[in-house]
């Protein structure tokens, strides 16, 4: 039996640029090789291998693997072929199967030979004269003879028994295993695919593993369209992917991978030459299939139908795919025109328009917001919460920290520009401020307004408590002298716990009907028994949106930066803490590596920080 460890003793035991070398000139850079990648046609390498690592990447076509890998897919082995290879050069011995391993694997390779003896059946069934149909019904789709053929098209006719018949040389119980056979009760088996045009489905190496067929009788409303084999020991339909033996290779020289969903939209676009397609079969898109595609590409593309079916499907995957997302692995998504598939598609307007299509392709965060934003009437404020909650349960349900985090930004960015709209600026007309101090204070809260010019800046300079937070200090400064920036990080800075209670305050004034002044922020935060910080708050940091000099564009793209990082500090040294408290509970590597990923983590918002505060002071 091949355990984990002894296939990582045998790749430790082989020289990975060694190995790669005997077929591809590699040329030393540092601690690596590179080449020009063999995996597609390029001018400039991009192919690394790294030996202390045991893998190699393009970083072109994100080909990668370790010496196995390389063996399968550049040399073309199937796997126990390539550790066999590599075994009797580096010197081992290949463990002897387990017993019940190997007959299974001797029960797969005579069911490959059923399927095999079927596809072949199935092709001559087409070319005889029962197949008029079925040529009939590819003429009308506009395949080729090359496409018919690359594809392997084949004809199921009419008849109980009639692929029983013609492989009469295999056991029944064989037959059945495959799936080309129905048992119902006590009733005679009885051939599963009848009347039907046949289509291949292979695994990864090329080998018949399932079939799909298209009825062709018209007015058979009881029986399915397109029907598939079930699963077998040879078919997982959650775990294969129609067409990806074909579209790897192809995906490595174009960079993409596209999935629709039906196999006869794969082949559709592969006779149009877009040929890096592949299509679930039966079933929506799983775990097993993303991280399949992720294998190839980094970001695969989904193209759905455009009708409402098409739009659930999308909404499936994205779902499916936010507890697997990591830092640079996503799906990009196509909606067709409402009514189209890939097929309609290109008939109607040709490669060129579905290329638009695909070259227009959303970002996962984009269909996410649109889906949930669309899917109920925002009418009300409680609708408008759901909304909220609606995204931040999506949010919660990736698993990877970073990423999790930066989808929480966006979304609540969006979220909050929906549910906080900017409202109209109205003509500035300069009003005199009150007796009472308040200002154009009304109802307890004030509307945005441009900022005010550096003489008004001078009333928030008052010295405060030089303990307070340099950080928070600076934002609150920052908002009232920036008061139309108050309601585009109004969410953030309500959803953060723990924040200075100022900050709750000039959040609800960014909902009033009057002009919205710092000189009026000021007096309000007075009012309450509260100040606007002093220099001294922040110890000398020079903040670009503090000073004098700074435009209101600069002001607000740095006070975005200030709050992002106010926002992220309190996660990053609570995890900081409870990732110390465990290493020093067990003392265990798992728990020292997580500490220190922290600290890094730490480190990079320190200087982040840093580089904020002070890349100012250079040129004061």
């Amino acid at each position: 039996m091949l355990t984990p460890q002894w296939l990582d003793q045998l790749r430790s035991r082989v020289t990975l640029s060694a190995l790669i070398g005997r077929t591809v000139r590699l040329t030393k850079a540092g601690n690596e090789f590179k080449a020009c990648c063999p995996f597609h046609n390029e001018k400039t390498p991009s192919f690394h291998v790294n030996d202390a690592k045991g893998f190699y990447h393009c970083f072109g076509c994100s080909a990668h693997g370790d010496a196995i890998r390389w063996m399968t897919d550049h040399q073309g082995l199937a796997f126990m072929d390539a550790v066999k290879e590599l075994a009797a050069e580096a010197g081992m011995d290949v463990p002897a199967p387990d017993p019940h391993q190997a007959r299974a694997a001797e029960k797969r390779d005579s069911l490959h030979d059923v399927m095999a003896a079927a596809q072949e059946w199935f092709v001559s069934q087409l070319a005889a004269p029962e197949g008029e149909a079925a040529r009939a019904y590819l003429a009308t789709r506009g395949f080729d003879a090359h496409t018919v053929q690359r594809f392997g098209f084949g004809f199921a006719p009419e008849g109980r028994q009639a692929l029983k018949g013609a492989l009469s040389r295999f056991p029944e119980a064989m037959l059945i295993e495959a799936g080309l056979r129905i048992v119902v009760d006590d009733k005679d088996p009885y051939d599963r695919f009848r009347g039907r045009l046949m289509l291949p489905i292979e695994d990864t190496r090329g080998r018949v593993i399932a079939f799909g067929g298209r009825i062709l009788a018209k007015g058979k409303t009881d029986a399915p369209k397109y029907l598939n084999s079930p699963d077998t020991p040879l078919f997982d339909k959650g775990r294969t992917l129609y067409n990806l033996h074909r579209a790897a290779p192809a995906a490595r020289q174009s960079g993409r991978m596209i999935v629709v969903e039906g196999y006869m939209d794969v082949i559709a676009l592969a006779a149009a030459g877009i040929a890096e397609c592949v299509a679930p079969l039966g079933t929506a898109l799983t775990e097993p299939h993303i991280e399949m595609l992720w294998r190839h590409v980094e970001t695969p593309i989904l193209c759905f139908d455009g009708d409402a079916a098409g739009q659930r499907a999308a909404m499936r995957a994205v779902t499916r795919a936010l507890p697997l997302l990591r830092p640079a692995h996503s799906l990009r998504i196509v909606r067709l025109p409402e009514g189209l598939d890939p097929d309609d598609l290109l008939k109607a307007k040709g490669r060129p328009a579905m290329e638009a299509m695909l070259e227009d392709a959303r970002p996962l965060v984009d269909v996410l917001w649109e889906a949930e934003r669309e899917s109920t009437p925002l009418d009300t404020p409680e609708a408008k919460a759901g909304l909220k909650a609606r995204l931040l349960a999506h949010v919660e349900a990736i698993g990877h920290q970073d990423v999790a985090s930066l989808y929480k930004r966006e979304l609540m960015d969006r979220y909050s520009a929906f549910a906080f709209p900017r409202r109209e600026e109205r003509p500035f007309t300069p009003r005199r401020a009150a007796p009472n101090g308040r200002g154009n204070f009304k109802r307890g809260v004030f509307e945005e307004r441009q900022p005010s010019d550096p003489q008004s800046i001078a009333r928030l300079n008052r010295a405060m408590d030089g303990g307070r937070d340099a950080l928070s200090a600076a934002i609150l400064a920052g908002l009232v002298r920036w008061p139309s920036q108050i309601h585009r990080h109004a969410e953030t800075l309500m959803s953060t716990h723990g924040l200075d209670r100022r900050f709750a305050l000039l959040v609800d004034c960014c909902d009033s009907t009057d002009p919205l002044e710092t000189a009026d922020l000021t007096s309000i935060l007075v009012r309450h028994g509260l100040e606007l910080p002093g220099p001294s708050a922040w110890s000398g940091l020079r903040f670009g949106f503090l000073q004098p000099e700074a435009t209101e564009a600069q002001g607000a793209s740095e006070l975005a930066q200030a709050i992002e990082l106010l926002v992220e500090r309190p996660a990053l040294e609570a995890a900081l803490a409870r990732a110390t408290a465990r290493f020093e509970g067990d003392l265990s590597e798992e728990a020292f590596e997580e500490q220190q990923r922290l600290l890094k983590r730490k480190l990079e918002f320190d200087n982040r920080l840093r580089q904020m505060a002070t890349r100012h002071a250079a040129g004061s």
